[in-house]
């Protein structure tokens, strides 16, 4: 039987760790290196302090090119939406070798309906 999405992220939930957005809450404070897997438009309305952007789209191809997540052995908490894409790429990284990675349970509607800081970029202004 063919599986559907909603079965891949069951299946990558299984096998990787999750942790809610209050547990997150600290480990940003601390400086974990945050990675937002959502669509480009998503990221720019909004997104948890200090994150950086890598497509879910293109995370294999481009993870490595980034110097924060350089480092496999390094702590990195990814977030989508819902929490769907950031198990995917949670499980992805995992098999890429990447040894401490977590997934915020929720992604950002948790993080937000807490109503947790968020970062949003300031348009540039020519006045």
């Amino acid at each position: 039987m063919a599986m559907t999405g909603h079965d891949f992220v069951i299946e990558a939930k299984a096998q990787i760790k999750e942790i809610s957005a209050d547990q997150a809450v600290g480990f940003v404070q601390q400086g974990i290196t945050v990675v937002d897997v959502r669509e480009g438009e998503e990221y720019l309305a909004g997104h948890l302090p200090g994150a950086i952007h890598i497509p879910r789209g293109v995370l294999e191809f481009k993870v490595h090119l980034v110097p924060q997540t350089a480092d496999k052995s390094r702590p990195v908490l990814v977030y989508c939406k819902t929490g769907g894409r950031s198990a995917l790429s949670a499980l992805a990284l995992q098999r890429m070798g990447y040894t401490q990675v977590i997934s915020l349970a929720g992604g950002f509607d948790q993080w937000t309906s807490g109503g947790r800081s968020v970062d949003k970029p300031q348009p540039l202004n020519f006045d």
